[in-house]
């Protein structure tokens, strides 16, 4: 087992074989992630008090911190981009999202479908963002629906970090 892949009361991280998984990323405890995901440079995913769910082609870029709660478990489904600095705190992200640099979800939020939180959004406790939203702010707000090419694009942009992770290996 790498140094960086940590068990915790005797739970060891469940990752597929072809995740990416950079320097100084830490992955500890009670963690899935699924195929083709990236965990890319100092990011630290802390699965020690609840679950955590990572989806396929999902990437969380560098220096991300990802944890959950004694009672609610972070999920973060498929093709999800999760930008650089990026706190995400017992929450749940649905497929298709891009989560923007600098940003911060909150315990209980849970973000629908095919949404964008931009660069440095605060979602707050117990929100709910609809599928299709973009959300810009802090606290963050909804200013508008997405177009199907930003759709198209939050797709492309997870595959394009799966394609990056390759040069990697």
């Amino acid at each position: 087992m790498k140094d960086n892949i940590i068990p915790y009361k005797g739970t060891v991280p469940q990752i597929n074989d072809n995740v990416f998984l950079a320097g100084g990323a830490y992955i500890i405890g009670d963690v899935t992630i699924s195929s083709h995901a990236s965990i890319w440079f100092n990011t630290v995913i802390r699965g020690d008090v609840h679950p955590i769910s990572i989806g396929s082609f999902t990437n969380i870029q560098d220096n991300s911190t990802i944890h959950a709660m004694h009672d609610y478990e972070t999920i973060i489904e498929d093709y999800v981009t999760v930008g650089h600095g990026v706190i995400l705190h017992a929450c749940h992200i649905g497929s298709n999202c891009l989560i923007g640099m600098g940003s911060t979800i909150l315990s209980y939020a849970e973000i629908g479908e095919n949404c964008i939180i931009g660069a440095g959004c605060l979602i707050t406790e117990h929100k709910k963002i609809p599928p299709n939203s973009l959300v810009m702010g802090a606290p963050g707000k909804v200013i508008r629906t997405v177009t199907e090419k930003e759709i198209e694009n939050i797709r492309q942009s997870a595959l394009n970090y799966y394609n990056e992770s390759l040069h990697y290996r």
